[in-house]
């Protein structure tokens, strides 16, 4: 937008410094320093640099901006109000309050115009790689000269707090060594945090760290000068391989004159008395509250006919694209619209022999790879071991960004963030991978997933006892129990391969949370589907295997490599005679979004004489045993072992599934 004379300059940002001030003090909670400080370069920005549609908040092309300083979300939602967004003065009134737009932290699904969910520091930090990443390969894919349909910038405001959390290192030096030139990162520098200054605890030199990392490094040195804080911008937008950080030096709480520069302003209100006294000091009245000056209103709304040109430009130049590239603009409007087709589904695999569920995972991803262009993925430097690797597909690297095959080096909490970042771009489908332990090193974003309902695919291989060796550091435990009490989140724990490759169907076409499949690092036996219930039961979460008789005495229920038991025992049972039925139960979750009447045919509640199977923690399997019921699993941590010693050792067998199940039909029928 044009530039206002320099007093109208003022009036805006300290609009928004006041509206962050109101909002705060009316909710009586809130982080009201960080929007009065960041101001000026926030202001700058969404009013000279940034390219987005108020009325369009998810059109394609747009710019994307990440208040990665997530506390601070009164400045986001100012912003979002003073430009034209669906979001209303009473909005931010209604500020951290039961069912408003605007809550106490930033959440995508909820608020238009907001790109991800943060709070947790560091994590949009790393959601902006993400979005980097899904955006460089999908210009490579289909951009032709004179023809820039994607062509946009991911900008961020990032913190002290966001620096000196881990995530951030992670990602920030992925993102040196891939040349993401597309970031654009503020740092708002005003050196306070929740428990005084940052000098108690984060002295580094922030310029030099990521100068290391590879970023092209600035520094403004007064975050109110706003000639430099522009200038810098262009600089970063003219500099080509290298992201960019942008050091701006702040004040906390700007203009409070017994608050500034302290951390009384960062995580609570300023109070009355002290918001009046800021007020009268930055030249407001200080009687008014949620006052929009008319001339700041007018300014700003000229985001909503800027924005509208700006789309109505691209539309006219993917008109012309879809004239000259009919094919490759199909592909990218189909997949966008999370419209994959169909050849991907004839590609998946059937199986004819046994093997371990990660080698199978690893085969169907090659099937189906050439058939999903924008399926892209990696795993945290364990590649071989995951199986993650697209064969005859270029890697993403800073030389071709073309590539799907993504490394992420030993950084799984970055890795999940990224993923995250990626999947909240249209028609991505980004899977990473690791050994299931290592989960809990990722375990922020994969909330995050739930929360927003975006749909990152995690290759969790080694998934239990089963991987031997490397002992109880490596051996998962208490990690499937730990996912599976994430709302939203979906775990998949195929027994075999074709159960497998019925998951990477399922994963692909879910919606509404992240899919995490649990694969083994030893070969299982593959079910002999010409006998029994197809793999399709997937689908399902728990489907019958195999039944002998009309009404069964006792359900037995497997799950994963430990499927393989309860088939030993079923088949036992049957040539003795027994009434028996055998569920394989590979995801909870899938189950239970099946009707009650499904359920009760898979699970019928007449039936209580259970034994279920699975090589973790007993926790919540109850559900499904009832009190009647059995679990075969695990109740302390692995040890140093061959993968057939440990299971012996602690049960899973056929034998041990066996022995319960007899122990269950003695007491007599049903």
């Amino acid at each position: 937008m044009s530039t206002p004379p320099p007093n109208l300059d003022q009036l805006c940002i300290n609009t928004i410094r006041t509206l962050a001030m109101d909002a705060v003090q009316q909710a009586k909670s809130g982080h009201p320093g960080m929007p009065m400080g960041a101001a000026p370069m926030a202001y700058v920005l969404w009013t000279e640099f940034l390219k987005h549609n108020p009325a369009n908040p998810r059109w394609h092309n747009r710019d994307r901006f990440i208040l990665s300083a997530g506390h601070g979300c009164m400045l986001l939602y100012s912003l979002l109000h003073l430009t034209g967004y669906d979001l209303s003065l009473d909005d931010l009134k209604n500020f951290r309050q039961w069912g408003s737009k605007t809550p106490g932290h930033p959440e995508s699904h909820l608020t238009p115009g907001v790109e991800t969910t943060t709070g947790p520091l560091g994590q949009g930090f790393a959601n902006g790689i993400g979005m980097a990443i899904a955006q460089q390969y999908l210009a490579a894919r289909y951009n032709r000269p004179d023809y820039p349909v994607v062509d946009y910038t991911i900008y961020a405001i990032v913190s002290d707090g966001d620096l000196m959390e881990g995530v951030a290192s992670e990602a920030a030096s992925l993102a040196g060594h891939l040349k993401l030139d597309n970031l654009i990162y503020l740092y708002d520098d005003n050196r306070i945090s929740i428990d005084g200054s940052t000098d108690l605890a984060f002295t580094e030199d922030v310029g030099k760290r990521f100068e290391a990392y590879g970023w092209h490094v600035q520094t403004v040195n007064d975050g109110n000068d706003l000639n430099a804080i522009r200038n810098a911008i262009k600089q970063a937008r003219s500099t080509k391989g290298k992201p960019h950080l942008i050091k701006v030096r702040t004040h906390i709480g700007y203009g409070s004159p017994n608050k500034q520069d302290t951390a009384e302003a960062h995580g609570a209100p300023l109070g009355e008395d002290e918001v009046k006294a800021t007020k009268k000091n930055i030249g407001w009245d200080p009687e008014a509250r949620f006052l929009v000056p008319q001339e700041v209103l007018d300014y700003f709304r000229k985001a909503v006919g800027h924005g509208k040109e700006a789309e109505t430009a691209w539309k006219d130049l993917w008109n012309a694209y879809s004239a000259r590239f009919p094919k490759e603009a199909k592909e990218l409007e189909s997949l966008r619209a999370g419209k994959f087709g169909e050849e991907w589904k004839k590609a998946l695999p059937a199986f004819n022999e046994s093997m371990a569920t990660r080698e199978a995972s690893g085969r169907v991803l090659n099937a189906i790879a050439p058939h999903l262009p924008t399926l892209l993925g990696g795993s945290a430097d364990l590649t071989p071991s995951n199986n993650t690797y697209l064969k005859g597909i270029p890697e993403f690297q800073a030389g071709s960004r073309n590539g799907r095959n993504l490394r992420f080096g030993v950084r799984e909490h970055a890795m999940g963030s990224i993923l995250n970042g990626i999947a909240l771009t249209d028609g991505m489908i980004p899977y990473g991978g690791t050994f299931l332990i290592f989960s809990e090193y990722m375990r922020p974003p994969i909330r995050l997933a739930c929360i927003m309902g975006i749909r990152p695919i995690y290759v969790f291989t080694h998934d239990s006892i089963g991987l031997g060796e490397d002992g109880p550091t490596h051996q998962p435990i208490e990690q499937l129990a730990s996912l599976r009490s994430i709302p939203n989140m979906t775990i998949i724990r195929p027994a075999d391969a074709n159960e497998t490759a019925v998951a990477w169907k399922v994963a692909i076409e879910h919606k509404g949370g992240p899919v995490a499949l649990a694969l083994t690092r030893q070969k299982v036996p593959l079910v002999d589907r010409t006998k029994y219930a197809s793999a399709e039961g997937l689908a399902r979460g728990a489907y019958v295997l195999a039944e002998s008789g009309t009404r069964p005495d006792l359900i037995l229920i497997g799950t994963g490599s430990e499927l393989q038991h309860a088939l030993g025992a079923y088949e036992i049972l049957e040539k003795e005679g027994m009434m028996v039925r055998l569920v394989s139960m590979p995801s909870w979750e899938l189950f239970e979004r099946q009707s009650p009447e499904y359920r009760e045919s898979v699970l019928p509640s007449n039936v209580q004489k259970r034994v279920a199977i699975e090589a973790g923690v007993a926790q919540g399997w109850h559900k499904y045993i009832g009190p009647a019921g059995e679990i075969i699993c695990m109740t302390r941590f692995g040890a140093s072992a061959p993968a057939d010693k440990l299971m012996k050792e602690f049960g899973f067998s056929t034998e041990e599934v066996l022995e319960r199940a007899r122990r269950k039909l003695v007491g007599g029928k049903r």
